[in-house]
């Protein structure tokens, strides 16, 4: 990511759209107390300079898809090539590079299974692992909390759709739209119109439908170094059964946690953290995760950089 520095506006923005990612300016922009236009300059520059994203996140639920988190262990001078092709696949949600290169892990996502035996063949590839995702504890998005806007502010912000309604139908239409908005989870409607090929009033409709069915949400991906924060790692844990819940959801409050998951195999629990340094992992990881009960073995993986980086589904 290019060098920016953040300001008042563009902490206000930031905390704004992590209330309601799909918020218009036009509506931000008299609580935030600045022009549409400063705001949509402030939104492209964060946007541009790999700092900021915003992604359409569908529940997994309407969509049908199963998640597979898939380790490879790959030549350290083919790992580039390799995760620029793993990025342009559909099936993929996120590829990291860990291990200073060495590694790469993905999240595959689609109606069936990882496509194992198409990676092991890759003449770049040592060696595979794949698991099954079977619960988000919570999303990926580091949450190092923002304090930029007053209660007041928040509450006019926050997105109106805290109440569950009874499910929708998927539709032909929810095909095209959620790839779309999975791409731009801010993109206008006028240009979601065209890419779906329906009208832009049916393509607003649906969204404010699959929204208010809990189908749809919006979450922000902001570059922790913006803040400060320079280190960020997997952790494999495997954690006894009895102890997996109440884990998980102790590291999901962290305000370290980015997401934590839990998965099938040995590692049966993956949380992603945000330190500020590597003195700040050493403590978290000894000090925090090591004082758990019912955690048997962790594996510390430090993230080199990400190839793609989106948002998992929902959960209702």
């Amino acid at each position: 990511m290019d060098s920016v520095t953040l300001d008042d506006v563009d902490r206000r923005l930031l905390h704004a759209l992590q209330l309601d990612g799909r918020a218009p300016f036009s509506r931000l922009a008299p609580v935030l107390e600045v022009s549409e236009r400063t705001l949509a300059r402030r939104y492209r520059r964060l946007l541009d300079t790999g700092g900021l994203r915003v992604t359409g996140v569908a529940d997994s639920g309407h969509v049908g898809h199963a998640e597979w988190l898939v380790r490879l262990r790959v030549r350290p001078d083919a790992t580039a090539a390799l995760a620029r092709a793993l990025a342009r696949r559909s099936d993929t949600a996120w590829v990291t590079v860990i291990a200073g290169g060495t590694e790469l892990t993905c999240l595959f996502r689609g109606p069936g299974d990882a496509p194992l035996p198409e990676l092991a063949r890759h003449p770049a590839v040592r060696a595979v692992d794949a698991q099954r995702v079977l619960r988000h504890v919570m999303g990926h998005r580091w949450r190092e909390r923002m304090s930029a806007l007053s209660t007041e502010q928040s509450a006019v912000i926050r997105a109106p759709y805290a109440d569950q309604v009874a499910p929708v139908t998927p539709s032909e239409l929810d095909q095209r739209l959620l790839p779309a908005l999975a791409a731009d989870g801010r993109a206008a409607y006028p240009w979601l119109a065209r890419a779906v090929g329906w009208s832009e009033s049916a393509v607003r409709r649906r969204v404010e439908e699959l929204r208010r069915a809990r189908m749809l949400g919006f979450e922000v991906e902001i570059d922790p170094a913006l803040f400060g924060f320079t280190v960020q790692s997997l952790l494999w844990l495997t954690v006894t059964p009895a102890n997996l819940v109440t884990v998980a959801t102790t590291l999901g409050a962290d305000p370290e946690a980015a997401f934590v998951g839990a998965t099938t195999g040995p590692h049966n629990l993956l949380v992603c953290i945000v330190c500020r340094d590597t003195d700040a992992l050493f403590r978290y990881t000894t000090e925090r995760i090591g004082t758990l009960s019912g955690i048997d073995r962790m594996e510390i993986s430090p993230i080199s950089g990400y190839a793609k980086r989106t948002a998992p589904p929902i959960r209702t």
